[in-house]
């Protein structure tokens, strides 16, 4: 039995493209999580995922008929496929000299392949019915070609066949001016007719992420002259906003890869429709319930939810166990029950039955309405101090947070993982309750530029109200305190 095939030409040569190949799949993760996305790729697709020497990346290969499963995995933010990687690239020493570079690199880099995986993908996009995309935000250290982010999203993949006389190379022609953006709706229908006919070439840009302190060029630098050469090779033509392809340009000292995107927006934007000032990204949220390592008819809690990214990961992936979930501000937990509603009914939409081993509840965390000893993982967003709260405030709050979850959580077998920026407030809260809690570990991470920390906790064997930590007014917080918990969590 012959693979399914795909017929490209370019310059009158048929190039018969096998949809079954091997490719290598780029994804970026949560900077902190790249071993726990390995393993979820190890599991899910018993495919053997390399970390990249620049935090944040991993990089594994699949057939391509996997690709749809690879949009599936929890871990990953955003995908594109490799055309090509460069251990050691030997970069020269003058801008000149590595213009030039990029011009004889664009000419010679694999990217059939590359296309075929690329048109592959937005059909596969298309089966899935995106939904409408927000605006995306781009790191500070990303250089485009054409210098801006894409909002709006890339026509439809029947309408962006790779025109076959575009694929021609053809010499002493540059264009690298970007259209206006606010073209009027005449002129959309008129692109929209002239992709559909073919008679234009694809848009793309090229985005830059650099680092290394070597290099005698910035990202900007490196984006426009690569984009230029990709645009001289290929004339399509550059548009920072409307592209249809994005080219991925990955500089990591003498490390580079060249790719071509599969995502324009992050994946992690799945399940939450309705976002709080401080919500949690659903990749991290992910990577958290991993190093839980939940078991069937564990009972979870998450007390301070907010609009539920956590306890929507769990029962999304994790629906043998029961996640309860809850925060003491009204308006976090109205925000957690829509964005339930929404999972709820598109699971329902796909037929999947109704229901989700999962309850809000809107409480006051020094307080909380469970028993003791009755709760196997505690897993929470504690407040940073920073958008919400203050530092000041997580002084009174951290120990009562953990004073009241040693209470609820088993004594021996309990768990807890707990982010939180506020490093040195929350070690000496553990410090003051070490009789009830014992650091496992720590695993370092990247939320919204600051650098915060994932701390796994196990639960002493010690029962609650035996120590000197908790012999204190058992779980009960004044006034003043509450109103710290409700600014915290807004």
């Amino acid at each position: 039995m012959h693979p399914k095939s795909l017929q490209l030409t370019v310059s009158g040569v048929h190039i018969m493209q096998e949809l079954d190949q091997t490719v290598t799949i780029g994804a970026t993760v949560p900077t902190g999580f790249e071993h726990t996305a390995a393993e979820e790729v190890q599991e899910k697709l018993e495919a053997t995922a390399r970390v990249s020497k620049n935090r944040g990346r991993i990089y594994f290969d699949i057939t391509t008929d996997k690709l749809f499963k690879v949009h599936q995995l929890k871990s990953l933010d955003n995908l594109f496929v490799v055309v090509k990687d460069y251990d050691d690239y030997q970069f020269k020493t003058t801008k000149e000299e590595v213009q030039l570079d990029w011009q004889e690199l664009a000419t010679k880099l694999p990217w059939t392949n590359a296309l075929e995986v690329w048109k592959l993908n937005n059909s596969i996009k298309k089966k899935k019915g995106r939904r409408k995309r927000t605006n995306p935000t781009k790191s500070d250290q990303c250089g485009n070609f054409s210098t801006k982010s894409t909002d709006t999203v890339p026509s439809d993949p029947e309408e962006l066949l790779v025109d076959l006389e575009a694929l021609e190379v053809k010499e002493n022609q540059r264009d690298v001016s970007s259209q206006p953006e606010d073209d009027s709706e005449e002129e959309k229908h008129s692109e929209i007719q002239d992709q559909e006919s073919g008679v234009t070439p694809l848009k793309f840009r090229v985005t830059c992420n650099r680092a290394g302190d070597k290099h005698c060029f910035t990202s900007n630098d490196a984006a426009r002259d690569f984009g230029g050469a990709v645009q001289e090779f290929f004339q399509w033509k550059a548009d920072m906003t409307k592209f249809d392809v994005e080219v991925l340009l990955n500089i990591h000292n003498n490390e580079v890869v060249v790719g071509i995107a599969l995502t324009v927006e992050s994946l992690h934007r799945r399940n939450i429709t309705h976002f709080g000032p401080t919500t949690l990204r659903s990749t991290l949220a992910y990577g958290m319930l991993r190093l839980c390592k939940p078991q069937v008819s564990d009972v979870i809690v998450d007390p301070m939810c907010g609009t539920g990214a956590i306890p929507l990961e769990g029962v999304m992936e994790w629906q043998n166990s029961f996640f309860l979930a809850g925060d003491n501000n009204g308006t976090a937990v109205s925000r957690s029950v829509n964005n339930i509603k929404h999972i709820v009914k598109r699971t329902h939409d796909e037929g999947s039955p109704s229901g989700l081993p999962l309850d809000i509840v809107q409480w006051d965390l020094c307080n909380l309405p469970m028993r003791s000893s009755s709760v196997d993982i505690i897993i929470t967003d504690m407040p940073f101090g920073k958008r919400m709260g203050s530092k000041k405030k997580n002084w009174e709050l951290y120990p009562l947070c953990l004073r009241e979850m040693a209470r609820v959580c088993k004594p021996g077998t309990g768990k807890a993982v707990l982010l939180t920026q506020d490093k040195k407030c929350f070690l000496k809260a553990l410090l003051q309750m070490e009789g009830l809690w014992r650091k496992s570990h720590t695993v370092w991470v990247n939320v919204g530029g600051l650098h915060a920390g994932v701390f796994v906790l196990k639960r002493t064997a010690v029962v609650f109200g035996t120590t000197s930590e908790d012999v204190m007014e058992p779980h009960t917080a004044t006034g003043s305190q509450k109103e710290n918990m409700k600014d915290a969590s807004q």
